[in-house]
């Protein structure tokens, strides 16, 4: 779920590339070193949680009926801004220094850290966590448990996609939600006709197309950019689909050409120049609070085009291996009491758009209320089917890196001319020595 108005860096829908964060780790460390995150005079029962906003605000709500239960339990909540976290929480299981009892991590993350050993093995006793996923929505419960079985965090909350779209400007042109929704090339055709009828672009970037169609028809377990055995596969019919189309909206103008989030952006949304949005379902709440209020009324939700499910972002909790063992205990009870309580998970989505990852929670009368941003219609029906339809995707370990090297290849074709095929040959032979490292 987002944090503050900002894109989800290296989510499962990256809207945006960056560089990476964080240069080379260090490698090797000291005995002590390993344990400088353990104090000797740090209480057991004083636990440290680690968060970035809105996560926070979910942590310290919990955390009344949390200290009625846990009298003898303190509990500190240190949050950062997102990018800084994760950057604070990548630096801490690299070191061991600093670490906390409790870490929010965003999905991605998990993905990334599951090749490591810094996360504690959530399915070996005393946990157990494998008997809880029939509680979870399967993906999501998939996403937190690496390749080996092991259980390496909880989810929290999750960021089922959807369609997003300006009823008053498709009425202007002539466009139904079925011409939106049939395939991705009836969906770029119906912007053609969107910005002839109306002049308003069909969506702010072309990338975003190409970040949601090379991940359709994706299986259970497989990897975005890479195969089982480390085989690079973006030159295949799915890139070559998802340039094409990108390609098209550009040749066409059919983008306004803006990053998401920006001030261009917002005003995009507030002036009816920007008809659709490709999110997650926790962007409703950011447009209606901050994006674009006065248009209120005015957007309906969809299933994205050919009935693509996929998932932008999502929050989970897990516990660092070498954080203080006599702390780990509460930490677990501490988990459990932020992920399994129904009424807690239905209180983060009304309050702070969490949608919840907790089975039991989508099937509460909340979903089926209408919500006024979207002119009465109960969307969150949409969203809950989209949720249980979500196959859970295998992460690489360069995934990040392989993320800004198909998104610089894209920039080349859009702005500078490159063929398509030179492009993925290039993106696939930067990616061929970089995989097995």
């Amino acid at each position: 779920m987002p944090s503050s108005p900002r894109l989800l860096p290296s989510s499962p829908i990256p809207g945006l590339r960056r560089r990476r964060l964080l240069g080379a780790a260090l490698s090797t460390f000291t005995g002590s070193a390993l344990l400088a995150g353990c104090s000797p005079q740090e209480s057991p029962n004083q636990l440290t949680v680690a968060a970035y906003p809105q996560i926070d605000a979910v942590v310290e709500q919990a955390l009344q009926s949390w200290r009625a239960q846990h009298p003898g339990v303190t509990v500190k909540v240190v949050t950062r801004q997102y990018g800084d976290h994760h950057t604070a929480m990548t630096t801490a299981l690299s070191t061991a220094v600093g670490l906390p009892d409790v870490m929010a991590l965003e999905s991605s993350f998990v993905g990334r850290f599951a090749h490591g050993s810094g996360l504690e093995d959530l399915s070996a006793a005393p946990y157990e966590a494998h008997q809880l996923r029939d509680r979870f929505v399967a993906f999501a419960f998939d996403q937190g448990t690496n390749a080996n079985g092991r259980v390496l965090a909880l989810p929290t909350d999750i960021g089922p996609g959807t369609l997003l779209f300006r009823q008053d400007l498709l009425a202007r042109a002539g466009v139904s939600v079925e011409n939106l929704t049939h395939s991705w090339e009836s969906f770029v055709d119906a912007g053609l006709a969107i910005k002839q009828k109306t002049g308003a672009f069909l969506l702010g970037n072309a990338q975003t197309l190409k970040d949601i169609l090379i991940r359709s028809g994706l299986q259970p377990g497989q990897s975005l950019y890479f195969g089982s055995d480390h085989e690079v596969l973006v030159k295949s019919s799915r890139f070559e689909r998802a340039f094409e189309l990108a390609l098209k909206v550009r040749r066409n103008q059919l983008d306004a050409r803006v990053n998401a989030w920006s001030n261009e952006w917002a005003e995009g949304f507030k002036r009816g120049r920007l008809s659709v949005e490709l999110s997650g379902a926790w962007m409703v709440g950011q447009m209606a609070k901050w994006v674009a209020p006065s248009t209120a009324g005015l957007w309906r939700a969809a299933h994205l085009p050919e009935s693509t499910f996929v998932s932008y972002g999502g929050t989970f909790y897990a516990i660092p291996r070498l954080s203080n063992p006599q702390r780990k205990a509460h930490a677990w009870a501490l988990i459990k009491h932020l992920t399994l309580d129904t009424s807690r998970q239905v209180q983060a989505f009304r309050e702070v758009d969490a949608f919840p990852a907790l089975s039991q929670a989508l099937d509460e009368p909340f979903f089926d209320e209408p919500l006024p941003f979207l002119g009465g219609q109960p969307a969150r029906q949409l969203w809950r089917e989209a949720a249980r339809r979500i196959t859970a995707v295998s992460v690489h370990k360069q995934n990040s890196f392989a993320d800004e090297v198909v998104g610089t290849e894209l920039d080349n074709v859009l702005d500078r001319g490159k063929s398509i095929t030179a492009a993925l040959a290039d993106a696939h032979r930067v990616l061929v020595r970089r995989a097995r490292r």
